[in-house]
């Protein structure tokens, strides 16, 4: 295999880690009563699949490209989930224009170059696609936590923010590994690719610990209140 007993270990804890902060978030929900935070863990596991679809990538030692394609489509409908989910939220905040934000949503996918997707491989263009509704899917996370802070605490939504800097650090290791190092992928430069994907596992622990954090001040508020 490609993958170092270090970098596997890395990989299948990202894949746990963000497993654990959609069960936490759903718990959350549960403890509180508030059915569209329930759906927004659902919401995560989508992306929880698509993980693993990576790890089967990994384990055929990158000889089954197919395997990669399909945890970016998994991954666009798990972008979309997080986005419908967001917006389900924001309904139940004040001031809520959500005929607004769907228009803001489909501007931002369909304006700019169209023709920018015309021509590419299908798969590519489902990345970009992804990425575009998940950066959708940020800003109206950051709406979203500033209207009603009892859904998220900072370090979950600092968690989803983050992921902007594994993707970054991952692209820029990239570069190094093909083009300055000369391997054929990422994947034959075990630090570089370790490095990378470390930083997927810190920002699934952000999100994890960020919903724990809700859940034990849920808790001790409840406590408070019937001392009181």
């Amino acid at each position: 295999m490609l993958l170092s007993f270090p970098n596997w270990i890395i990989h299948i804890s990202s894949a746990l880690e963000w497993g654990i902060g959609a069960l936490l978030i759903f718990r959350y929900g549960t403890l509180t009563g508030r059915r569209e935070i329930r759906l927004f863990g659902i919401a995560m596991l989508p992306h929880w699949v698509g993980s693993f679809f990576v790890l089967g990538y990994h384990v055929s030692t990158d000889s089954i490209p197919l395997l990669l394609d399909m945890s970016e489509v998994i991954n666009f409908f798990g972008s979309i989930s997080l986005l419908w989910a967001t917006l389900n939220l924001l309904k139940t905040t004040k001031k809520t224009q959500t005929a607004g934000y769907t228009a803001a949503v489909a501007a931002i996918v369909f304006a700019g170059k169209p023709q920018s997707y015309m021509g590419a491989d299908i798969f590519d263009t489902i990345l970009q696609l992804s990425s575009i509704v998940y950066m959708t899917f940020l800003v109206l996370l950051i709406v979203l936590y500033r209207r009603d802070r009892t859904v998220f605490s900072a370090l979950t939504v600092a968690g989803f923010w983050f992921v902007l800097v594994f993707i970054s650090v991952t692209v820029f290791c990239i570069y190094l590994a093909t083009d300055v190092c000369g391997f054929p992928s990422l994947s034959h430069d075990d630090l570089l690719h370790g490095l990378a994907e470390s930083l997927l596992t810190v920002s699934n622990l952000m999100i994890a610990f960020g919903a724990h954090r809700k859940i034990r001040e849920f808790k001790a508020e409840q406590l408070l209140n019937n001392q009181g």
